[in-house]
């Protein structure tokens, strides 16, 4: 069986960059609009497709025609005939809007409930547009800005202190006492439910924040989110939830229910196949405050920063406990050839840099440049990759 050169479509999202994505594809730079995210996979938005017999079909029909032959007999058996998870290149060069995903059962459950109030699946209001949770990882191609889980209440408090306005529509009291996660829900609800006053209470808070912005990156970001997105209390993020940096080859896993951001920079992203978003601020996009606070966890969340394990002479893996999918890096040389083992599942690899060419016993050798990506059937059997290359691969762990 042969491997698949993929065509795949990218999404011009606003926050988007235009040199990014161009530029890992070889394409003219700038491109002519945002270039925000580019899919790897079958997702229904924005499918990927193959060359057969010189006719560019969409990978779900190449995989409907042999299921367990393209996906393995283990992942046909454990996911049907559906592709597990969604592969992306992520550009970002505006702040994404602060967000979380629901866990299988809530999507099930929205994803109903929204069919059966007539919700069109592209209307502007609709939170569920798949059954499929979302859990996700994220591992960093350039230095990449995020926000992850609630920093401790009284973390948060601290910090916002300096900047709060006094007397204001809501205090921190609740916050500083908070017990068990109730006062960091309160308080999250009550800023982001704020009327009228919120549009003068968020100008006082940019502003002082803009006289600390040398004495911590947290008001740095207040500032860049309260002039990107004015009026908008979800400029409070870098203090309620934990900020990181990752440097390039670092990444963060993010479960269900767990809310974040992403700020800045390019990495590589990998999640089950879904587009299930519920959105709570950052975005002009519909905000879904009442089912995001259904589906939130409110409590301190400990930030593990991932590095990949070397499991072999030219690959590491990364650590996650998804059932969908798993992340690993390889990154042969002449000196040291990747060998795939013949018996795995389904994998997609993407090349961001350097050159080679990939062999397979029965079907000969293929190039491989920077911004290539492939599917790999499981039925293809053991391959070969040498050259001077990094790649990312997706597969099923």
């Amino acid at each position: 069986m042969p491997i698949y050169r993929l065509q795949n479509v990218i999404q011009p999202y606003a926050w988007g960059s235009t040199t990014a994505i161009a530029d890992l594809l070889g394409q003219p730079l700038p491109s002519a609009k945002p270039q925000a995210e580019m899919w790897m996979g079958t997702h229904p938005k924005g499918p990927s497709k193959v060359l057969v017999d010189g006719d560019a079909i969409s990978l779900q029909t190449l995989i409907d025609q042999q299921p367990e032959a393209i996906l393995g007999e283990a992942v046909y058996r454990q996911f049907g005939g559906n592709f597990p998870f969604l592969f992306k290149v992520l550009a970002v060069a505006s702040p994404l809007s602060i967000q979380a995903h629901p866990n299988a059962e809530q999507a099930r459950e929205g994803f109903a409930r929204e069919n059966q109030q007539g919700i069109a699946m592209d209307a502007p209001e609709r939170n569920y547009r798949d059954e499929n949770h979302k859990p996700e990882i994220i591992c960093a191609l350039t230095p990449f800005w995020a926000l992850n889980g609630f920093r401790h209440p009284r973390l948060a408090a601290e910090l916002l202190a300096p900047v709060w306005p006094s007397p204001a529509a809501v205090e921190l009291t609740g916050l500083k006492q908070d017990r068990q996660g109730h006062g960091l829900r309160a308080f999250f609800e009550a800023v982001m439910s704020l009327g009228d006053e919120k549009q003068a209470m968020a100008r006082i808070l940019r502003d002082k924040a803009a006289a600390l912005m040398n004495t911590s990156p947290v008001y740095r970001w207040m500032v860049k989110l309260a002039d990107a997105y004015p009026g908008d209390m979800g400029i409070l993020a870098p203090a309620l939830l934990n900020l990181i940096c990752l440097s390039p080859g670092q990444a963060l896993y993010l479960p269900a229910g767990q809310l974040h951001a992403y700020l800045q920079g390019t990495g590589i992203e990998l999640m089950a196949n879904s587009d299930n978003v519920l959105r709570g601020g950052l975005t002009p996009k519909h905000v879904a405050l009442d089912e995001l606070l259904r589906i939130v966890r409110f409590e301190a969340t400990r930030v593990d920063i991932l590095a990949a394990n070397l499991v072999g002479p030219a690959e590491s893996r990364f650590l996650c406990p998804a059932a969908e999918f798993a992340l690993g890096v390889l990154e042969p040389t002449p000196e040291h050839p990747y060998h795939a083992p013949a018996r795995r599942s389904v994998e997609i690899l993407l090349c961001t840099a350097g050159k080679g060419v990939i062999q397979l016993a029965d079907t000969g050798e293929s190039e491989i440049c920077k911004g290539d990506s492939f599917l790999i059937p499981a039925n293809a059997g053991s391959y070969t990759i040498d050259g001077d290359l990094t790649l990312y691969r997706a597969f099923i762990g």
